[in-house]
């Protein structure tokens, strides 16, 4: 059984109220009147109250011209990863020489030694840790990774195992031939990442995971995702996704809850990634939950934005912050990317 031990997350020190951004988008996209407007207004509907950015407003004007933002990801990413995956091991009470598995997520840039390679003598990780880099599953890395976690310490009871997420979003800003769905995640996507760390059955006592299901929705995967173009990577995303979760949700996690004994009414925390003010609504709608339910996931959003692979962590964080509930409560992970996939983890404490 894994138990979690400690989650943190981490945030550059740049942060801006989303009016900034919006004008920042305005500037640096040369936008007309028309696309100025609707920008405006895409940005006001968000849900985004504030994000994080890993660089100065005043330095993206430049970042294109030089050739090289991928280069200030790898260096970025590396610092950030390292304070979320220090913060998680202080607060799990153990050494970075104690972890026999890190799994890195990341779908903003690409560092070839890998991340999870550069923060081995920063922290002080065995050289021979196994390590899993994971590249290409967007948003619902987070918790896909929680779920692997998880099947290796099923098999490695005695051993610790850590998962970091880090997304350094505003590095593939779109500033050319905008499209509405780059003007949509101009608005959307922050900078951040966030660390767990957890131990197999005989660790000490704490939040449990008890199992995950992944599940890729078919003739959905032009919904989200990626493209590389010439400027770096662009968005892909359809006003579809929404539908697929709204949906197709609801029997994703009836089914998977069944398995369990469970239904939906018997889960008193959900952790759902807030991938947008739009599927936070359908997540709501498809599994009939109270306002209460997604309160968390509205206010990661509002707070930080979409962090991508980092979000569900975050927003895990903040549930286990607001005080342990009764002995045997049950919780559910959701997380959302591309595919359309989604991947489930059940949660009790």
């Amino acid at each position: 059984m894994t138990r979690i031990m400690g989650v943190r997350s981490a945030f550059p020190v740049h942060r801006y109220p989303q009016a900034e951004f919006t004008l920042k988008v305005a500037e640096l996209s040369g936008l007309g009147p028309g696309q100025r407007a609707q920008l405006e207004q895409l940005h006001r509907n968000a849900g985004v109250d504030y994000r994080h950015i890993v660089l100065p407003l005043s330095e993206y004007g430049g970042l294109r011209e030089t050739g090289m933002p991928n280069d200030r990801y790898v260096g970025e990413a590396a610092d950030l990863g390292e304070r979320a995956l220090r913060g998680a091991l202080e607060a799990a009470g153990l050494a970075g020489g104690d972890l026999d598995l890190l799994i890195v997520t990341s779908v903003t840039g690409v560092a070839v030694p890998s991340l999870d390679a550069r923060l081995i003598p920063r922290l002080g990780l065995r050289p021979d840790i196994k390590r899993l880099p994971v590249f290409g599953l967007g948003c619902v890395a987070g918790a896909a990774a929680l779920g692997r976690l998880h099947d290796y310490l099923l098999a490695w009871p005695d051993h610790h195992a850590a998962l970091l997420a880090v997304e350094l979003c505003s590095l593939s800003w779109p500033i050319s031939e905008l499209t509405t769905a780059d003007l949509v995640v101009s608005g959307l996507f922050g900078d951040g990442a966030a660390a767990l760390v957890a131990g197999g059955e005989q660790a000490a006592q704490g939040l449990r995971v008890v199992a995950s299901r992944s599940e890729v929705y078919p003739d959905s995967g032009d919904a989200l995702g990626w493209r590389l173009a010439s400027d770096g990577f662009r968005i892909v995303l359809t006003a579809e996704l929404v539908d697929v979760v709204e949906r197709r949700l609801s029997d994703s996690v009836s089914s998977f809850l069944a398995e369990h004994g469970l239904t939906v009414e018997e889960i008193s925390a959900w952790v759902c990634h807030p991938g947008g003010r739009k599927v936070i609504d359908a997540i709501q709608n498809s599994l009939k939950l109270p306002d209460g339910a997604v309160e968390l996931s509205r206010r990661s959003l509002a707070e930080v934005g979409n962090l991508s692979s980092a979000s569900v962590l975050h927003i895990l964080e903040k549930t286990i912050g607001a005080g342990p509930p009764p002995p045997g409560s049950v919780g559910l992970m959701i997380g959302l990317g591309p595919g359309v996939s989604i991947e489930l983890v059940l949660l009790r404490w």
